[in-house]
């Protein structure tokens, strides 16, 4: 049991800083990426479709890249936008990672993109637990879902910078109650924004697309308890190379001071830092739970 949380813990570490190079990476490109998390069927796919089509049509370069287990029927969907739309099949893996994420990017992310959507694969378990470089993390869920949907899913709700309710058109038909919801929302994540949306009456599609925006012009996002009660890990944690807790100073060159790749190698000294964009932060063990 012992080795198994190990080697889980150090599958997490690797991710984070991969994670972090991945921000980098974007940020050196302007461009900002935004994580979509959410139940199978919540209506992300389509609430993006609405989105990838507003933004081509204000001028604003958009592209999305989609998860799923298999088929590229939501790639193929979401190309009717106008945007440019890459698939990654994760061939049964419940979640994206950040260097999945990155394999698929380099080579084919166009140039001035300005907003990257990632839809990740239809789950609210495991991909919470994997930082994927974004500037903006947005939990979703529907009006069938229930009311609890966030106190069942703590930590996802509980990471987000941003809640949106999705398919409000059918609100009152299936007797959703939105103030148990909100209730559920700020006992996990108090003060999180939440906004309404239905893709199929475009309520709320303008206002989403308007926060993403803000967060691309640098507006603070929201900072989750969850996140700030965690922050000494930034500083002081396990790496997966059995190194330990040391201290983070390095060359601020925004790759955390390791070698990804960029050949500007590690910090001096061997030191390195985690100045962090916005976005999450990376979860310690005892969030995470027993995600894969």
């Amino acid at each position: 049991m012992c080795r198994t949380v190990d080697l889980h813990q150090a599958v997490l570490a690797r991710n984070d800083e991969n994670a972090l190079a991945l921000r980098g990476y974007l940020g050196d490109r302007g461009t900002v990426a935004v994580n979509l998390l959410s139940s199978p069927g919540s209506g992300k796919t389509a609430l993006l479709e609405q989105l990838l089509a507003r933004a081509v049509a204000r001028g604003t370069p958009a592209a999305a890249v989609t998860a799923d287990l298999a088929t590229e029927n939501d790639a193929t969907r979401l190309a009717r936008s106008g945007a440019p739309v890459q698939q990654i099949l994760t061939d049964g893996l419940c979640h994206l990672e950040a260097g999945m994420l990155r394999r698929r990017l380099e080579g084919w992310l166009p140039d001035g993109t300005r907003l990257l959507f990632v839809e990740n694969v239809g789950n609210l378990v495991c991909p919470a637990s994997y930082d994927l470089g974004e500037t903006l993390r947005i939990a979703l869920a529907s009006v069938t879902e229930g009311e609890d949907k966030p106190v069942k899913y703590p930590t996802a709700f509980g990471l987000a910078q941003l809640v949106v309710i999705t398919k409000t058109d059918i609100a009152d038909a299936v007797g959703f109650d939105r103030e148990a919801f909100l209730r559920g929302v700020e006992q996990v994540n108090p003060a999180v924004p939440v906004l309404e949306t239905s893709a199929r009456t475009g309520e709320g599609v303008d206002a989403l697309l308007a926060h993403v925006l803000r967060a691309a012009d640098g507006e603070e996002a929201h900072v989750p308890v969850l996140a700030r009660q965690h922050e000494r890990y930034l500083h002081s944690h396990d790496h997966a190379d059995g190194t330990g807790p040391h201290t983070h100073d390095g060359d601020g060159d925004g790759d955390g001071g390791h070698d990804d790749g960029d050949g500007r190698g590690p910090a001096p000294g061997g030191e390195h830092r985690h100045d962090r964009a916005p976005g999450p932060a990376p979860v310690p063990a005892e969030a995470r739970g027993n995600a894969p």
